[in-house]
């Protein structure tokens, strides 16, 4: 791992996110952070006194006389010098003219003021947060027994905390009090909130998703934070600082520069408050989502580049971060009809909930040796997954007594999956009664380097991996290999006749793949320009085959496409069967057509509820070829097409 390599990766990521549509809700707050002084600095006192002497000409807008709210901080007090008005500090600690023996026209300190450090300030406390909670964060939380989101609140807390100390400057007072041991004497008046300021937004502060971005969620999920991976968050850090350090210090040059700063410092303040409430009460309602999907993807492709440059893919390893604990996984070949060594199992981790076990009681590998493991990798919405958990659920009430563990990995595909009432639906459905872990974080998902819905991982009774399938099909093998574990570790047991269950997987060569709709995902768009927001698209004259487009209204973002006005779907597909997952309440028609133009099928379909599998075509006499186009009343959310 080349360090060097990292934090270049790093930081042109970081850059790439820094000028992206998801900071724009936060600019105005780190605009206004640059310009707005603290309580005891000033600007919360009435009428200010400019300073414009010859010696102090230029320097930071905190030099205004304005009246202390501290108490016992002593009071500034204006006098004349050559005509001006100048503002001497009796206690030689604050206020920019101040030079420490109280003479009016001395020459002042060279370097920056009090209030000058105050942008610098706010961003490395955003920049300390943000990596802290990235890496951290979801870890510790989770090993606390604690929300996954409760950073997130508290970082929304404290925006709103500060906003209404900008409002209120005694209030503001008594949040900076904390702070005022950790600062130097001479910067005791706009760094304390500063610093606070920054901790907050980076609380709250989500960057777009990219690949740099991945591999650290990816290791702070995990805990397995290493060099490299510290390297790569803190220049991933500073790269998406530096654009809003721009903002913070334009702030502060207007409020140097611009008169109406200077004179409306009570104004100003205020506005800093109401905008930093504002943000918060949109952070907790979800506004700024709302916001960020109707901005254009303008550094999309970007992103797309960054991804795929074989360099970044070496060296983020986006396929799974590679650790002492799973690296021998690699002995494992994909689908082996034979048992393989592939080294100790990971621990399961990050675990948010745990179904279907005794009182919601978490299982430990470590306390199941002596049965054999079956980790199936699923997602409850997945078509995939839906024709692999039968043979599942069949070897689970087979082999049970004769020491088989099944554990049902759910690792959410969509946002939806993660609620554990929605899991518990889907589970139900699908006939499941073995344990089912939520891996909401991906940190089992991750631990063992996994790609695919399904996959199934099958550890023996010593607690080693000895065989791994990712995707469909194969069934036959593994449960041939299932016996065999079971009888290596219990050689006098008695196993019941092989299961029979019909393997659904679809054989037929050119099968459309899974066809993504949101953001991030799509592949294979169809038409001529797709665009992250709202949009109004129209069909092309031609569309490729295995492609979809858009007609009418659609607003698409990174978990679906949201139908508006007059909004349509066209697919060309190649399959038996077509899906397509759905969410919200109405009724959907769809037409399919032969490569003829003929009508194979027509239905409506009844939406209500959770986003779940809705069949648009079910073929009895082979794959069909054509083209399936889908009325989709406004408010419906579409998430994939998939196939069997």
């Amino acid at each position: 791992m080349d360090l060097l390599t990292l934090a270049l990766i790093g930081l042109v990521g970081g850059l790439i996110t820094g000028i992206s549509p998801c900071i724009l809700p936060v600019l105005p707050v780190i605009f206004f952070s640059g310009g707005v002084q603290s309580a005891r600095g000033g600007g919360g006192g009435a009428g200010p006194a400019v300073v414009r002497t010859p010696a102090l000409a230029g320097l930071q807008v905190g030099a205004m006389a304005q009246p202390s709210f501290g108490t016992g901080a002593g009071a500034a007090v204006a006098g004349r010098v050559a005509g001006a008005s100048a503002a001497v500090d009796r206690t030689g600690d604050d206020g920019v003219g101040a030079t420490g023996d109280g003479a009016a026209g001395a020459r002042p300190r060279r370097g920056l003021t009090s209030e000058a450090w105050r942008p610098y300030l706010v961003i490395a406390g955003l920049v300390t947060s943000f990596t802290l909670f990235t890496l951290l964060g979801s870890f510790v939380l989770a090993l606390l027994d604690l929300p996954q989101d409760l950073l997130r609140w508290a970082g929304i807390v404290v925006l709103a905390l500060l906003g209404v100390g900008l409002l209120v400057p005694r209030f503001e007072e008594i949040l900076e009090r904390p702070f005022q041991r950790f600062a130097p004497r001479k910067n005791r008046t706009a760094n304390r909130s500063g610093f606070l300021l920054g901790l907050g937004l980076g609380a709250v502060y989500v960057p777009c998703a990219g690949p740099v971005l991945a591999a650290i969620t990816v290791a702070g999920a995990t805990g397995d934070i290493g060099v490299g991976t510290v390297v790569l968050t803190v220049s991933f850090a500073l790269g998406a600082a530096l654009p809003l350090l721009v903002f913070a210090l334009a702030g502060r040059r207007v409020a140097e520069r611009v008169k109406a700063f200077r004179e409306h410092q009570r104004g100003i303040r205020a506005t800093g408050g109401v905008l930093m409430l504002a943000l918060a009460l949109a952070l907790t309602f979800n506004v700024t989502d709302a916001i960020q999907r109707a901005l254009p993807g303008y550094t999309e492709a970007l992103q797309d580049r960054v991804a795929a440059n074989e360099t970044v893919q070496q060296q983020l390893d986006l396929g799974g971060l590679v650790t002492a604990e799973n690296e021998q996984l690699a002995n494992c070949t994909d689908g082996a009809t034979e048992l393989e060594e592939c080294g100790p199992a990971p621990a399961l981790r990050g675990i948010d909930t745990w179904l279907n076990t005794e009182g919601g009681a978490p299982l430990d590998l470590a306390d199941l040796k002596g049965q054999v493991v079956l980790l199936d990798f699923w997602a409850y919405s997945c078509i995939n997954c839906q024709r692999s958990v039968p043979h599942v659920v069949a070897w689970d009430e087979a082999y049970r007594d004769a020491g088989l563990q099944v554990i049902g990995v759910h690792t959410p595909e969509y946002a939806f999956e993660r609620e554990t009432r929605n899991v518990v639906d889907g589970a139900e459905r699908l006939g499941i009664e073995y344990a089912i872990a939520q891996d909401n974080a991906y940190g089992t998902w991750t631990a063992y380097r996994n790609r695919y819905w399904p996959a199934h991982y099958l550890i023996d009774a010593d607690g080693v991996v000895r065989h791994i399938s990712q995707g469909e099909g194969n069934y036959e093998a593994t449960e041939a290999m299932i016996r065999e574990l079971l009888e290596d570790a219990d050689p006098g047991v008695a196993l019941p006749a092989p299961t029979d269950v019909v393997d659904t997987t679809p054989e037929a060569e050119g099968i459309t793949p899974e066809t993504f709709l949101s953001v991030g995902k799509r592949f294979n768009f169809g038409g001529e320009e797709y665009q992250e927001g709202i949009g109004t698209y129209t069909f092309p004259d031609r569309q490729p085959a295995d492609s979809f487009a858009f007609d009418g209204e659609w607003t698409t973002d990174y978990q679906a496409a949201t139908a508006g006005a007059d909004a349509r779907l066209r697919l060309r597909f190649t399959a038996n069967d077509v899906f397509l997952v759905l969410g919200g309440e109405g009724t959907v028609h769809a037409t399919v057509r032969d490569e003829e133009g003929r009508v194979v099928e027509e239905r409506d379909v009844e939406v209500a509820g959770a986003p779940t599998l809705y069949p648009l075509l079910e073929s009895a006499d082979g794959p069909v070829t054509g083209t399936v186009e889908v009325e989709v009343p406004a408010g419906l959310a579409a998430y994939s097409f998939t196939f069997g």
